[in-house]
């Protein structure tokens, strides 16, 4: 008996369906991704190169050579009186600063600071998320925590803790990071309550299965998709957050260059020299915006119904 070369019925599934795209395929094609990871990776590449890329020292002052435009020569004196020709590719402050040594290295602060927050924000929250979802004793006390932190402005929370305990690193991420915390929290929170009802969680249980051993098989591997787009939009905030406390005089201290301090220190001559605030404005919005394409796409490729939808189409 001859056996048929192909199933008739397979040529009624629609290609689609017979070859579904891979999840890591699927995040790779989206465009959002390419291009908000394409931005953010060559801003990290500048940030991690800065001691290659710039030009003169950040910190170095020539009040000669103070408010040159973008593309302007001009000589730089340095401390030890030595006179060299340079080129400011993004112009100079009113104290002879080049902007864009200082540029590439507010960089670095910024994207640091921004990857610590989320990381602390999320580890944190994680943590409140799954006590409260999974044991019921501690869901109460937990979530009326998670409220009353939420009920404090954000900005303002930070203003107080920066005053209080000064304007270092650490502190700046504590003081941005405590307010994300309760965000974190009750997504967390949600999913978990989601999968404990699942059947194959209630046969864990019934089994008598360790709870750590339920969490780590069961409960966090549901939580990761949604934790990885929640915490790049906290990683974006936090960038912004950080300008807004550096602009504002509150945040790391003027010796240390950040994008934030960059426009502090130029917004009292911005009708004449704006440059000075909009190089590194531009630089703060072309990093949101790059982290929040990221998380868009991230959003879209990773939420759960991606599957049935991808079917559907």
């Amino acid at each position: 008996m001859e056996m048929p070369l192909s199933d008739p019925a397979a040529a009624d599934i629609p290609p689609a369906a017979r070859r579904r795209p891979s999840r890591l395929g699927a995040v790779l094609a989206s465009g959002s991704v390419r291009l908000g990871g394409g931005v953010l990776a060559l801003l990290v590449l500048m940030a991690a190169a800065a001691p290659l890329l710039y030009t003169i020292d950040p910190l170095a002052i020539d009040p000669a050579s103070g408010n040159l435009l973008p593309g302007a020569h001009g000589e730089f004196n340095s401390l030890a009186g030595d006179t060299f020709e340079r080129l400011f590719l993004l112009g100079t402050d009113s104290l002879g600063r080049d902007i864009w040594s200082r540029v590439l290295f507010g960089a670095r602060v910024s994207l640091a600071l921004g990857a610590a927050v989320a990381v602390a924000a999320v580890a944190l929250g994680t943590l409140a998320g799954v006590c409260a979802g999974y044991f019921r004793a501690a869901d109460s006390i937990v979530m009326r925590t998670m409220d009353g932190l939420m009920a404090i402005p954000s900005i303002l929370f930070a203003i107080t803790l920066v005053a209080v305990w000064g304007g270092t690193l650490g502190v700046v991420v504590v003081a941005i990071a405590l307010p994300e915390i309760p965000r974190v929290a009750r997504l967390v929170r949600s999913v978990v309550l989601t999968v404990r009802e699942e059947a194959y969680v209630e046969a864990a249980v019934a089994l008598d299965t360790p709870h750590w051993k339920i969490l780590a098989r069961h409960i966090l591997p549901n939580t990761l998709a949604p934790l990885i787009v929640q915490g790049t939009y906290i990683c974006a905030s936090a960038i912004l957050i950080e300008a807004i406390l550096s602009f504002l005089g509150v945040g790391l201290p003027a010796d240390i260059p950040t994008w934030g301090n960059v426009m502090a220190e130029g917004r009292l001559q911005f009708n004449q020299f704006p440059h000075n605030v909009l190089v590194p404005g531009a630089f703060v919005a072309m990093t949101i915006l790059a982290v929040n394409l990221l998380g868009d796409g991230l959003r879209d490729t990773l939420d759960p119904k991606f599957n049935r939808r991808d079917a559907a189409a």
